[in-house]
């Protein structure tokens, strides 16, 4: 299959093209499933960091259809990671629910990176929902030492989820999905000014549907005045309209 428009705009960008085989899977919830893949060589080309993410290519009707994923449990070493994936309807799903060992899916590594905080902050602050939970953990154990405070909304909480939480470091408040993520940025609004105090030491870290995240991240620079470079948000999917 190729990959359209968006793949020649992806390789301008150097975008690196990888094949990855489907080595195992496994239902964690029944809105949440994890497929394990062996790498295609890509790890060992490009290396690890925190919350890398791939962009996977899936068939919809005939015509490309690609969703970025973050990996979880990378090792180079063997070649082999898992993506996760937050069960709806559309192509993406119905690949992961199908996908046995032996499938393949072409992937394209583009625009990728980290930048831990400088300094670190006193605490973490992220804020996400179940698209976002393997870079929630990847983050989280990337900087292990540092507390943390994670807002999750989740339409039916987090329960059987794989937040992989440290209860003597990390706070987890779960917040129900409601009126398109208004919910969310009322709770968090209400509680941020206690949680950054001094803006020049906090760090926000925001991947959530994408109005809710341009809706936070607007708030946390003008109102809360924390510098761009103390902010990492990232829209992670469309609401329908």
């Amino acid at each position: 299959m190729g990959h359209g428009w968006e793949g020649v705009v992806l390789k301008l960008m150097r975008g690196r093209d990888f094949q990855f085989t489907v080595v195992g899977s496994e239902r964690v919830t029944d809105r949440y499933h994890r497929v394990h893949f062996a790498d295609g060589g890509m790890l060992a080309q490009a290396g690890v960091h925190p919350t890398m993410w791939v962009r996977v290519w899936f068939d919809n009707a005939g015509k490309p259809h690609q969703r970025a994923y973050t990996l979880v449990d990378p090792d180079p070493e063997a070649g082999t990671f898992s993506l996760e994936f937050a069960l709806h309807d559309g192509p993406a799903s119905d690949w992961a629910r199908a996908a046995a060992p032996g499938d393949t899916v072409d992937a394209t590594l583009q625009g990728t990176g980290f930048t831990a905080p400088a300094p670190l902050p006193p605490r973490i602050v992220a804020i996400g929902d179940p698209a976002s939970l393997p870079a929630i953990n990847s983050l989280l154990d990337a900087l292990p030492d540092v507390p943390a405070t994670i807002f999750f909304e989740a339409a039916d909480g987090a329960a059987g989820l794989p937040l992989r939480l440290d209860p003597e470091r990390h706070e987890l408040r779960t917040v129900p999905r409601r009126d398109g993520g208004r919910q969310l940025v009322s709770e968090v609004k209400a509680a941020l000014p206690a949680l950054v105090g001094d803006p020049t030491t906090a760090y926000v870290w925001i991947a959530c549907d994408t109005v809710t995240t341009r809706t936070l991240a607007a708030y946390i620079r003008k109102e809360l005045a924390l510098p761009k470079a103390r902010v990492n948000a990232l829209g992670y999917w469309r609401p329908a309209a």
